[in-house]
């Protein structure tokens, strides 16, 4: 059993829900003639980013759909917000947070390494799922989703000295032995590049009209043999998170697990929006006795580390304390 478990206040923006992917059991993703597809303007989000900023938030969770830049209706969106490219927008986006004085966390989907290396002096982290190293049929229509190219990205972020999130997605038809060799390729970056603070171990929901709306969710048990797993292979300075709004958090902390990710007081969880966030002193209650820590976006080894820019030095230093957690 850990000493305490950490979690972060943030806000969740879903810039766009264009996306090159069609995985078989997403609802996030829209085609553009949709009336729900859209891509935020900055007056939108300059709202939300100030409701979190009074709710007590640090991070600016920024989502994107994955090369949203391939789809035509997109680029005239985005050049009628007067941007040319997703990376410069979002690049914008990043310092309106920072303005407001929340640390970006940027999750675009696939990204280069030019890519990245533009956005890293705005973010305090960033983030892709691996979810799996296995070609699965639930991705038959996700390019992105090729596990070497997400790999590649993964191993960029480290180059980099970018602190980065990954995670994998259980139950959407990978064996055991494909988690073990999904865990195993996390760790053997990690070892190579030392740039991963948190491995989430999400569980599948399904959801009402995608192709895999009859598939069942993980049971507990294969979710608590996974952080068993994950807390085993991966090296100890990265830390397992799970999601306390889709699955009960406690027996998987006792497994192994020591974050409780990111939660928001403002905006719902866009990928899972029927799954309410628990705030706060609901979190402690399905924490027990386990006490619980708030912490960044970046976590206190990569701010000891120096592993940000000077753009973001005056803000991390005014939101942690002398150990790197949330003053």
């Amino acid at each position: 059993m850990p000493e305490y478990a950490t979690f972060a206040r943030n806000v969740f923006i879903p810039v766009t829900n264009i996306c090159r992917n069609n995985c078989h059991y997403c609802t996030f993703r829209r085609e553009p003639s949709h009336p729900d597809a859209q891509l935020m303007r900055e007056k939108e989000i300059y709202d939300i980013l100030n409701h979190g900023k009074k709710a007590g938030c640090t991070e600016a969770l920024f989502v994107f759909g994955e090369y949203a830049e391939e789809v035509p209706e997109y680029m005239e969106w985005l050049e009628q917000r007067g941007y040319s490219s997703t990376v410069d927008y979002v690049y914008k986006l990043c310092e309106m947070a920072i303005g407001k004085g929340l640390l970006p966390h940027t999750n675009a989907g696939i990204l280069t390494y030019e890519e990245m290396e533009v956005l890293k002096p705005v973010n305090a982290s960033m983030g892709l799922m691996l979810e799996t190293t296995a070609r699965l049929p639930a991705h038959e229509l996700s390019p992105g989703k090729e596990p070497k190219i997400r790999l590649r990205m993964i191993e960029d972020a480290g180059k980099l000295h970018i602190p980065f999130t990954t995670g994998i997605l259980v139950g959407i038809g990978e064996t055991r032995e494909n988690r073990i060799d999904s865990l195993e390729t996390i760790a053997e970056i990690q070892i190579k590049y030392g740039h991963i603070q948190e491995v989430i171990i999400q569980n599948f929901m399904p959801k009402p009209g995608t192709r895999m709306e009859s598939i069942k969710p993980p049971p507990k048990e294969e979710m608590l043999d996974t952080v068993q797993l994950a807390r085993r292979i991966l090296p100890a300075d990265v830390e397992v998170q799970v999601a306390p709004n889709l699955i009960d958090p406690y027996l998987l902390i006792k497994a192994g697990a020591k974050d409780l990710g990111g939660i928001s007081p403002t905006t719902i969880d866009w990928i899972n929006p029927e799954a309410e966030w628990p705030d706060v002193e609901k979190l402690k209650t399905m924490a027990r006795d386990v006490p619980l820590k708030e912490r960044l976006p970046i976590y206190p080894q990569y701010i000891r580390r120096g592993w940000y820019s000077k753009q973001l030095d005056g803000l991390i230093n005014s939101l942690a304390d002398s150990k790197g957690y949330r003053k």
